[in-house]
């Protein structure tokens, strides 16, 4: 059942849509601010997100700029305020769409539905570790959706812990499957310190890192539950 968090302060338009919306077959949550927004987006991961601007305790912009720092869930925007320029600022935020109130009910889960298909073709070419992203249509690293520069060697050794996240890689199978010479010629220290450089770029805490995991006698995977 696909999961939508409605977020919007007036409740009798929450009340007649959370109907329609479960008619339809979501499994529809909802918050009334933008605090308890954030908490539903946390702990339920919906699969897309309507998102009033005008909300008691902050507006749609800073709801969605907090779930963009960790989520690239599809966000639709629900607005009375048809300035173009409000619409032109939430999209360049990574709004996936915005419909203006009035609306017909069965013109917003068409609009959501369209999106979602949009999203799931465009995420079949993602691979997500928690707040990194690894783009393989360009070889691209975004760490929180900002641009993570590794070297050529350091995002083949991420993508082949990405690809197999629950995959066990032994040193020795790592340095083959990255490098295009024999591997006998990298040693050990060479590949402890390509991680060690990764880390950097993409743990929160290098010392304590959560993406990339020493197994300790074997070699490395990705961290569970990314």
């Amino acid at each position: 059942m696909t999961k939508v968090l409605l977020v919007e302060d007036e409740n009798a338009i929450i009340m007649g849509l959370k109907y329609c919306l479960e008619q339809d077959g979501f499994q529809c949550f909802t918050a009334m601010n933008g605090k308890d927004a954030l908490f539903i987006q946390t702990k339920e991961k919906p699969d897309i997100i309507l998102l009033d601007l005008n909300l008691p305790d902050m507006n749609g912009f800073q709801v969605m700029e907090t779930i963009r720092k960790n989520s690239e869930v599809p966000i639709i925007f629900l607005t009375a305020n048809l300035e173009e320029v409000s619409i032109v600022k939430g999209l360049d935020m990574g709004a996936d769409d915005y419909i203006t109130k009035p609306f017909k009910t069965r013109e917003l889960i068409s609009r959501m539905k369209a999106v979602m298909r949009r999203n799931k073709k465009n995420s079949s070419n993602l691979i997500c570790l928690g707040n990194v992203t690894i783009d393989l249509n360009s070889a691209k690293v975004l760490k929180n959706n900002h641009d993570v520069m590794l070297t050529t060697l350091e995002y083949k050794i991420l993508l082949t812990l990405a690809m197999n996240p629950d995959m066990i890689f032994t040193r020795e199978k790592i340095l083959a499957d990255i490098w295009d010479v024999n591997e006998l010629y990298v040693n050990d220290n060479t590949l402890t310190v390509y991680i060690k450089r990764i880390r950097e770029k993409i743990e929160d805490d290098v010392n304590h890192p959560k993406i990339i995991i020493t197994v300790r006698g074997i070699g490395y995977k990705i961290g569970e539950g990314l």
